[in-house]
């Protein structure tokens, strides 16, 4: 059999490490696996590390004790943790990444911080020749599990490169904002985009339920035109019926929400309806439900007329 020449080289299979075995990076690291790269896991938590193994028996992967130890002999490195502190703590500490990652290899980072975090990491990591990526992602558990998620990048082209191979195993969209913690700043707009969606879909279910409406029909009649956005399509119908189990926390939309409610502040930008929804958002934690997806927002509004 001859190779054709003209077709494409295959990717190249890296040494990829990721840390942070939660909701969103569990399927993100089963995917860098079923890509062909040689993965090493870590996970503060020993229990979700194990839990994270027995789940998927037909995967090798390397199961490192320490962020250092995940690193060692990585060319990528992929977090998706927390918050600031968590972040710092698995790449900046003393038995951080960075204590051992190579020179010239790639690091990534899926969590959704501060841009202030970002640029830190992006600076240490230009001093020991390590290539950084802000990356934080939008697309949900759903597009986690599917690989299908959009990613936004800060960082040079020549870091975006370098984490291509990576990001492609589990995104359907790859797009460099700028540079370092631009990834985040864009982040930041999504999440704006998303609380002022909920809110509006939020009323409008209570509206045409109050009116005794066919709420079908009323989706139907709707999401093909000026309103239709992917919150509609795919929250629409479980927010009618009390269904809050899709894995993005409210707690977690508040903590985003807090941190570009900062940033713009920081900027001189105005932002009113994020800042009130923010606030919609802490009704809804007072409520108990926290740990909701960020469709109970309607939960704050109470229920008139019959059940969808």
């Amino acid at each position: 059999m001859t190779t054709d020449p003209a077709a494409p080289a295959a990717a190249p299979s890296l040494n990829v490490s990721f840390l942070g075995l939660g909701v969103m990076g569990s399927p993100l690291a089963r995917h860098i696996a079923a890509a062909g790269h040689k993965l090493t896991v870590f996970n503060r938590s020993p229990a979700r590390l194990e839990a994270w193994q027995k789940a998927h028996p037909n995967i090798e992967a390397r199961l490192a004790s320490t962020p250092a130890d995940a690193a060692d002999g990585a060319d990528a490195v992929v977090t998706c943790v927390g918050n600031d502190d968590d972040l710092a703590d698995v790449v900046l500490g003393p038995t951080g990444v960075f204590t051992r990652l190579r020179r010239g290899a790639v690091f990534i980072d899926h969590t959704t911080v501060s841009a202030k975090i970002a640029r830190q990491i992006a600076v240490e990591g230009r001093d020991k020749e390590i290539m950084c990526v802000d990356a934080p992602v939008t697309g949900g558990q759903s597009g986690a599990e599917a690989g299908t998620l959009s990613i936004m990048c800060g960082g040079t082209a020549k870091a975006i490169e370098a984490a291509r191979p990576v990001l492609e195993a589990y995104s359907s969209r790859i797009t460099h904002v700028g540079k370092a913690g631009a990834g985040q700043l864009a982040k930041m707009c999504n999440q704006f985009c998303i609380a002022g969606a909920l809110a509006g879909l939020s009323e409008a279910i209570r509206l045409a339920q109050a009116a005794h409406l066919d709420l079908d029909k009323v989706y139907t009649a709707i999401s093909g035109g000026a309103a239709q956005s992917w919150q509609m399509d795919n929250r629409w119908h479980t927010m009618a019926n009390d269904e809050f189990d899709f894995g993005f926390a409210v707690d977690w939309m508040r903590k985003d929400l807090g941190l570009a409610i900062d940033e713009a502040r920081a900027l001189g930008a105005s932002v009113p309806i994020g800042a009130l929804v923010d606030q919609f958002y802490a009704d809804v934690q007072a409520l108990g439900a926290g740990r909701e997806d960020t469709s109970a927002l309607i939960r704050r509004l109470p229920r008139k007329g019959p059940k969808a």
